[in-house]
């Protein structure tokens, strides 16, 4: 008999990491967090996240641990405004949350649900066979487990030894910024096109921002030696007009363009998830939230194959529906690149895309690219415009109460909404020991529909009326594995 360490072992105790880890623990697989760092970072690049992103916390009941979460109802691409509330449920993202609060919160969720945690631990090799996944790790020697997810980042390890290839396109531009204290600057949440480059101000308190700056004369940094706050201080003023030199730096660092996405999220037994998977310039905090949304995508996933409940081709689909979700997020981000940081050459093609931005059919596409509300998956024949999307959090009432199809999904567990008890028991009863059915009368945000499945991460499988009588045992047989 193997002998495990765990059935999961997690690369990379990062916000993608630890919300695969909270994903699992929710179905009973015990999950190993590894991380090469002492303890977690304290800085955060990411500011928030995506419309996307708050729909999937919400669905696991994690907003609330947050506290108060305002979102921002305008934003831009490529600087260009918009407002985002153009889609349903549409926004910029959370405002003012820093990747450290959000990395916190999942820390303790995944704890919860069985987690464990050990920092101070670098993976240095793997090595996979037919029945798991051993990784030499340092201090520790050799841990095996089952499944191997990397989530450790734009250099992540785990990639590199299981031989995925990461191509993309090499650092153009770079972007510099500061957190700084002590100090009221007018805010610039869009950035703010200026003669050399671009700016902007994102305030985190009554007296504490964020600078970033491009400055076009400036080169790419070839040195290790780390940017200095006078630096940044002196350049900012030369394209704001703003003296910061009397201000408190809490942190200095550097973003590029650098656009990289793995050749596969899947090898064998070893996937890939997060920055391990894709990066980008950091724009719209579009980078974490796909993050977490490749962990919502994969987790239940996972859980069914490890309980022997969907064949392994089931974990193919994790490729199949996140890759171009990643690609398309690098296509965004680099066209807003252009946009953002081009020089006058780019002023015509500025002026045309302004002008098409008045239409709000292109309002519509530009904010479901950015915040991934626009999301389908191919999740089979049928013909509803719905099938594939993203389920509204609707309200319904069951068994004599009031409830929200989040409130539903916070187990993790599939759903099959029956709004006229009309499907017939024996149809359902063979996936009762992994499909949740609830017969409930239907209330505002959901759709006419007699039926509806949902998956664990929130997307219609099927819905009904629907002609095809065999549909949904098709569906329930693709998505959740052969009858019990």
């Amino acid at each position: 008999m193997d002998n495990y360490d765990a059935d999961v072992i997690i690369v990379g105790a990062g916000p993608t990491g630890l919300m695969l880890a909270g994903e699992l623990g929710l179905h009973g697989i015990p999950t190993l967090v590894l991380d090469r760092l002492a303890e977690p970072m304290r800085q955060s690049r990411a500011l928030g996240f995506s419309a996307r992103t708050i729909e999937e916390f919400g669905q696991r009941g994690l907003l609330a641990r947050l506290g108060d979460v305002d979102v921002i109802p305008a934003g831009h691409f490529g600087g260009v405004p918009l407002d985002y509330r153009v889609l349903s449920g549409g926004s910029y993202g959370a405002r003012g949350i820093p990747q450290s609060r959000t990395e916190a919160m999942l820390a303790g969720w995944a704890a919860e649900n069985g987690a464990r945690i050990r920092r101070s631990t670098e993976v240095t090799g793997l090595v996979q066979d037919d029945d798991g996944v051993t990784l030499q790790v340092s201090g520790a020697g050799e841990l095996r487990a089952r499944y191997v997810i990397g989530c450790d980042g734009a250099r992540s390890a785990v990639r590199t030894a299981a031989g995925i290839d990461f191509p993309g396109t090499e650092p153009a531009v770079e972007l510099r910024f500061a957190d700084i204290a002590g100090v009221r600057l007018r805010p610039r949440f869009a950035g703010e096109r200026v003669p050399g480059g671009m700016i902007m101000v994102l305030p985190l308190g009554p007296d504490r921002c964020r600078i970033i700056y491009y400055d076009r004369d400036e080169p790419l940094r070839t040195s290790a030696d780390p940017i200095t706050f006078d630096e940044v201080a002196d350049t900012f003023q030369e394209l704001s007009g703003e003296d910061i030199h009397a201000a408190t730096p809490l942190w200095v660092s550097s973003t590029t363009d650098v656009s990289r996405q793995a050749a596969a999220y899947r090898r064998g037994r070893v996937f890939l998830a997060g920055d391990a998977a894709h990066i980008h310039l950091p724009i719209g905090a579009q980078g974490m939230s796909a993050g977490v949304q490749d962990a919502v995508n994969l987790g239940w996933k996972l859980a069914l194959a490890l309980k022997g409940q969907a064949p392994d081709t089931l974990l193919d689909t994790y490729h199949s529906e996140r890759h171009p979700v990643g690609a398309r997020i690098l296509t965004n981000t680099l066209a807003q690149r252009i946009l953002y940081l081009g020089g006058d050459e780019i002023t015509p093609l500025l002026d045309v895309f302004t002008e098409l931005t008045q239409y709000a059919s292109v309002q519509r596409h530009l904010v479901g690219m950015v915040t991934g509300l626009d999301i389908r998956h191919e999740v089979g024949p049928g013909a509803h415009p719905l099938l594939g999307r993203r389920l509204h959090n609707g309200r319904l009432t069951h068994e004599g109460r009031h409830t929200s199809v989040y409130d539903l999904l916070s187990g993790g567990r599939p759903l099959l909404l029956d709004f006229h008890a009309a499907l017939p028991a024996d149809t359902v009863k063979p996936w009762s020991d992994r499909v949740d059915t609830v017969r409930a009368e239907r209330g505002e945000g959901l759709p006419q529909a007699d039926a509806i499945l949902v998956r664990p991460d929130g997307y219609i499988a099927w819905i009904s009326p629907d002609p095809d009588a065999g549909a949904l045992t098709r569906a329930l047989e693709r998505w959740f594995g052969p009858a019990g």
